[in-house]
């Protein structure tokens, strides 16, 4: 079965072909980062009109990139939340149109569950279930244990912001180049990790929710000290800054998600979003696995291709699969059955149950 995904979450304009849920035979993205490194983050209603121009050509790169024709595209799946509305309703009503010319199945495709199945793509090998999934982005932060395909268990989510949200803040308060991520990793290779001892926002021995408000504050409160100090942030207190910080968001995802695999006996464990492509975070989870004993034949994943970490439609597309396969009457080739995209769009996990 071959999908045309289509993603419009945020502020990249992606397309792409897979087939059978794991096969990409096309991804393609256009990104937004150079307009919004002008206002150091991303601005709804800018990145909403820059989709308009992007979306048709994206489309039709994909499908030159798979060698297929559009009639060949055996179902249309698009991101239906959450994400940004404006931007979502363009990639939305996009393939909903494609959708009804063509009389394909019109599949709407929950984001975050893309994140999750991205780890997925370009393997041929069983899934393991029980699993976890830890999903850390910009906008997103979650821990879900799956029992079976698509039978999303959250676990612990971020009570303030995201640990991507905090990477893009702190890099503000250091100087950094947007996106605050490859930023903050590249000074961090530089720096002490251990130089400022930020705090760990625990909330609690069994939670798995996450708070990175309060590391932000203190992020920002070394910073005002040094500038007391000495006037200015010197490229060395950047880097130890930098280190220290990223040490201390990877230490509280790494034992969240290691809790969370010994307390459900989990087969496999997974990081999945745009901060799992951060070098620091593999490399801690990967060492505290060998600390901590876990058993020989624990699967871990996380994407190797690091495009498939960040927003794009082959999880889309990827995803969209298994949603199909689980109930395919539940979606028409007549999909006038969305009335309303915006309020479709608002749907949560909770729908997909």
């Amino acid at each position: 079965m071959k999908i045309l995904g289509i993603e419009t979450s945020c502020d990249e304009t992606a397309a792409a072909v897979v087939e059978n849920g794991r096969k990409v035979l096309s991804s393609v993205i256009s990104s937004q980062i150079a307009l919004h490194a002008k206002t150091g983050g991303v601005v709804p209603e800018v990145a909403a009109r820059e989709h308009v121009p992007q979306m048709i050509p994206v489309i039709e790169e994909a499908l030159k990139k798979a060698d297929l024709k559009l009639e060949e595209i055996d179902a249309i799946a698009v991101t239906a939340g959450p994400g940004l509305l404006s931007s979502l309703i363009i990639g939305f009503t996009t393939g909903m149109g494609l959708a009804k010319a063509l009389e394909k199945p019109l599949i709407p495709v929950h984001h975050v569950a893309g994140h999750m199945y991205a780890n997925f793509l370009q393997t041929s090998d069983e899934i393991q279930f029980p699993f976890v999934t830890l999903t850390v982005s910009g906008g997103h932060n979650e821990l879900y244990l799956l029992r079976e395909h698509l039978g999303f268990e959250k676990l612990g989510e971020t009570l303030d912001d995201a640990a991507g949200e905090a990477f893009d803040k702190v890099a503000v308060l250091l100087g950094l180049p947007y996106p605050g991520g490859p930023a903050i990793s590249k000074v961090a290779k530089n720096g002490d990790q251990m130089k400022i001892r930020f705090p760990r926002a625990r909330l609690g021995k069994e939670s798995l929710d996450f708070s990175f408000s309060g590391l932000k504050t203190a992020v920002l409160v070394e910073v005002k000290a040094e500038f007391a100090r000495e006037g200015k942030l010197s490229d060395q207190f950047i880097a130890d800054c930098a280190a220290s910080f990223q040490e201390a968001v990877c230490d509280v995802l790494v034992s969240k998600l290691l809790f969370a695999a010994k307390k459900y006996k989990v087969c496999e464990l997974h990081l999945a979003g745009g901060v799992s492509a951060n070098k620091r975070l593999r490399e801690l989870l990967m060492s505290q696995i060998q600390v901590q004993k876990f058993n020989e034949n624990l699967k871990v994943r996380f994407s190797q291709e690091l495009s498939y970490c960040t927003d794009n439609a082959a999880m889309i597309a990827g995803v969209a699969y298994y949603y199909f396969q689980k109930n395919p009457g539940k979606y028409s080739a007549n999909p006038a059955f969305f009335p309303n995209p915006q309020l479709h769009i608002l749907n949560t996990f909770e729908n997909e149950k």
